[in-house]
């Protein structure tokens, strides 16, 4: 393809290089300019747009102006091949650029320049220090040119959000922006929304956010009903429970399931003759299945740990606790059962959507790393995203040696405590990359025994990582520290570390993804630094046990190797990179999979979150209302006097019923009167009903109050259903997979029955709003709760806390004490607005 079409790389580049060969021969032009002439720019630039010119016209000279501000205000100067990765970002494209070539300066540009449109330009980064920092920082050159800087972090409230996102350019989170797109997607009026319609995103290590956290959903939760006594019986049960005999764990597959015989010990320790029957059958099977996952596949200071009486979750990428998080689906209870901790209430879905639907909502999106081509695939199947790789500025003159493989974790550990301690003897800097928590503490140890002064960092603050970081590259520094931590934050060496081969990385275990392993490497050998990198390996590794150590194994027991003898050589390699290669194949799939079936899943929220803007923006609701109450009217006369039949055999009591249960007065209408009618006749007459009575009920409660009424109505029937479907859904999807044993396609099947339960379900919000609107009466003063600021936002498997959000509105006497109360809770009536009212 190369041969026939080029390299799209060397093309791209190429246009680039145009760009910055006109960038280079303003300079001397715009140095001259005073401050307030290269600030009056801005206000030419958005001049000019107005006139005709566009973005690209405008690049040159917008990106030589951004150039020159940042040398006044930070005495940095952009490289060369920084312009190329901000052409390349603007263009919407992902810049894969190496470690220490300056990605936080090349946004400048392409947020400076798309900014000038004034519709806001986001840049996300992948936690609330870096956002801060960047805001800060480069904030200072945008503010000398004119623009405004925002920047979202968690604990802000709603008049500062709204703030951040009003401005030209807003930092901030992934999760941020998420959660506030499903935040805005819950008010109860426009002026509670803080973002604006999403139009231009710069991701800041792109794969970590458009591919490591793309498995799994943001989700917004409120508290279930279940009681949680059951998760510690099931905890306690699964404890008795032998891995083999009672049930299998498919670690590849990160799946595990019971036996017969683990089935049949289960209802003999619960005391029941059939788990699966009965009421509390989907409980005890949801709860058996949880309660293993816990025991079998969850391990404590690696994927949690327990602090303060509490499980928190650790990252897998960054090795970092993320308090606030939960998984979902009575995992995080299942694993507190487990560990004697309280188990907290499991939760119900209210608002969920995935990164990769997020992102791929705004109108123009782009992002740059140190790592993507591996990922290049991915990105252009899912995001439409093309990975251009950009030179360095200086050459690159790290040293990768070749992996070591060892027998055992213990051998491995050894040999490299060994190899820091040389190191550390020549003064010479190491960073030592471990995954995860018990992995750094071990090593650790091993280090204070032989009296290696060193720092470890897991799970610390972000600020205290950036300080501990930024010095792993002073002389005789010893660094442990998780793959992931520190990025962002550049390692300056010390003097005299230089010459004695700059820093030396050490990586404890190869990760599941290639993309990992070459991001710890990129820590090292910045900008034509010197700098080296090993990997250390063991058989007992999970991604050799798993996927690649047959081979090697049987190479090791032929030779006769020792356990602290270990192999390089260049098969070791060849064989980790393809069992690297094949984990990637299959996450891949697993990150595809969840998109296809949550695109299903988007296309019903845009359908929903469209309805409720219309609803909010709408100022009078009346005829929507009326148009529901004809379409309601047209059913029951389809249903009770369908045109095919004699009107002898209309049922024309049923057809009373309903049009009393709906949109008819009680007692109003007469048999003997509709039986008289002709078809025609009846419908116009049933249809005039239902107007005359919603004007009536409008004289009696007055113009504005209904108003007021039917926009609160709609929204809390949307959102009462649109929960409801929600838990509807992850049920379906939850054992849709069975499908497969009868021969069909799971995502098939799975895409008619939620069309289905879709149609469905908007059936029900039409006849929820005919039928409170025509009997609900507001006898008090609304109080409208903020609850935004109350719901839990999650992340990836998260669940939280928080009431679901209830107005004050007063039924007539018409509601029975058993039915649904009008406000939209779900509960009884009796049991919410009419708890303090007579029977």
């Amino acid at each position: 393809m190369k041969m026939v079409f080029g390299d799209p790389n060397k093309k791209e580049l190429k246009v680039c290089q145009g760009y910055v060969d006109k960038i280079n021969a303003l300079e001397p032009e715009i140095s001259g300019l005073s401050d307030a002439r290269l600030r009056a720019k801005t206000d030419e630039f958005r001049l000019r747009l107005t006139k005709g010119e566009t973005l690209d016209d405008l690049l040159p000279e917008a990106f030589a102006v951004v150039r020159e501000a940042a040398k006044r205000v930070m005495g940095l100067r952009h490289f060369d091949v920084q312009l190329m990765g901000g052409c390349i970002l603007h263009r919407g494209k992902i810049a894969e650029m190496r470690t220490g070539e300056g990605k936080t300066l090349v946004a400048t540009l392409p947020a400076y320049l798309n900014a000038l449109e004034g519709k806001g330009v986001h840049v996300v980064t992948v936690n609330d220090y870096l956002a801060r920092r960047d805001s800060e920082d480069m904030g200072r050159v945008y503010r000398f040119l004119g623009l405004s800087v925002g920047l979202i972090t968690h604990e802000m409230d709603y008049p500062a959000r709204k703030a951040a996102y009003a401005a030209d350019i807003t930092y901030g989170t992934n999760n941020e922006f998420g959660f506030d797109y499903l935040r805005d997607n819950m008010v109860i009026s426009l002026d509670q929304m803080v973002q604006r319609p999403l139009h231009y995103a710069i991701v800041d290590e792109v794969d970590s956010i458009l591919i490591d956290e793309a498995r799994t959903p943001l989700i917004i939760s409120g508290p279930g009903a279940q009681s949680t006594s059951l998760y510690q019986v099931m905890a306690d049960v699964a404890a008795k429970l032998k891995e083999g005999e009672d049930y299998t764990v498919d670690e590849k597959q990160k799946t595990v399931a019971p036996t017969e015989t683990g089935i049949a010990k289960t209802e003999k320790l619960l005391g029941v003759s059939n788990m699966y029957d009965g009421e509390n059958g989907v409980d005890y099977s949801h709860q058996l299945m949880a309660a293993l996952k816990a025991k079998a596949l969850m391990h404590r200071d690696r994927d949690y740990v327990v602090k303060d009486g509490e499980v928190i979750i650790v990252d897998e990428f960054t090795g970092r606790l993320m308090f606030g998080r939960r998984y979902s689906e009575g995992l995080h209870q299942a694993i507190e059962a487990k560990e004697h901790v309280k188990v907290e209430r499991e939760s119900q879905t209210l608002a969920t959507i995935t990164f990769q639907n997020y992102f791929r909502m705004y109108d123009k999106l782009s992002g740059m790393t140190g790592t993507a081509k591996t990922e290049e695939q991915e990105f252009q199947k899912i995001y439409g995203l093309d990975v251009v790789v950009v030179p360095t500025n200086k050459p690159n003159i790290r040293i990768d040696y070749p992996d070591v493989i060892y027998k055992t974790r213990r051998a491995k550990y050894r040999a490299v405590a060994n190899a820091i301690e040389e190191l550390h003897k020549k003064g010479r800097p190491v960073l030592v990359g471990t995954t995860s928590i018990q992995q750094s503490e071990e090593l650790s140890e091993l280090l204070k025994k032989r009296g290696i002064e060193h720092n470890v960092l897991n799970a610390k603050f972000h600020e205290k990582e950036a300080e501990i970081v930024a010095d792993a590259g002073q002389m005789g520094a010893v660094t442990i520290a998780t793959n992931m931590a520190g990025r962002g934050t550049d390692i300056v060496l010390g003097d005299g570390v230089a010459e004695l081969g700059g820093l030396h990385i050490i990586g404890t275990e190869r990760h599941e993804s290639r993309r990992i392993d070459n991001q710890l490497r990129g820590r090292c050998a910045r900008q034509g630094d010197p700098g080296s990198t090993r990997f250390y390996l063991s058989l007992e590794d999970d991604l050799m046990r798993l996927f690649g150590s047959d081979n090697i194994s049987g190479i090791m027991d032929k030779l006769g190797m020792e356990e602290d003898e270990p192999i390089e050589h260049k098969i070791v390699t060849r064989s980790i990179e393809s069992a690297q290669k094949k984990v990637e194949a299959r996450n891949f799939e697993i990150r595809k999979q969840v998109l296809e079936y949550d695109d299903v899943m988007n296309q019903q929220r845009e359908v929903i979150y469209d309805q409720r803007r219309q609803i909010l923006e709408k100022a009078d609701l009346k005829e929507t209302v009326l148009d529901m109450a004809s379409h309601i009217v047209d059913r029951s006369m389809d249903m009770y006097a369908p045109k095919e039949a004699y009107s002898e055999d209309w049922d024309v009591k049923s057809l009373i019923s309903y049009a009393e249960e709906f949109y008819a007065p009680a007692g109003f209408l007469k048999e003997e009167k509709l039986q008289e009618m002709s078809r025609d006749e009846l419908e116009t007459f049933l249809h005039k009903v239902a107007v005359d009575y919603y004007n009536a009920r409008e004289e009696n409660n007055t113009a504005p109050i209904m108003r007021e009424l039917e926009n609160l109505v709609m929204l809390k029937v949307v959102d009462s259903h649109w929960m409801e479907h929600l838990d509807a859904m992850d049920a379906l999807r939850e054992g849709i997979g069975l499908r497969a044993y009868g021969q069909r396609d799971p995502l098939v099947e799975y895409k008619f029955e939620a069309y289905e339960m879709f149609e469905a379900m908007k059936e029900a919000i039409v006849d929820d709003v005919v039928r409170y609107m025509y009997r609900v009466n507001v006898v008090t003063q609304p109080v409208v709760e903020d609850h935004l600021s109350e719901a839990s936002t999650n992340n990836p498997n998260v669940d939280g806390s928080t009431e679901t959000p209830k107005e004050p509105v007063r039924n007539d006497s018409t509601v029975g004490r058993n039915d649904p109360c009008p406000c939209g809770s779900g509960k009884k009536y009796k049991n919410c607005c009419g708890k303090n009212q007579n029977s």
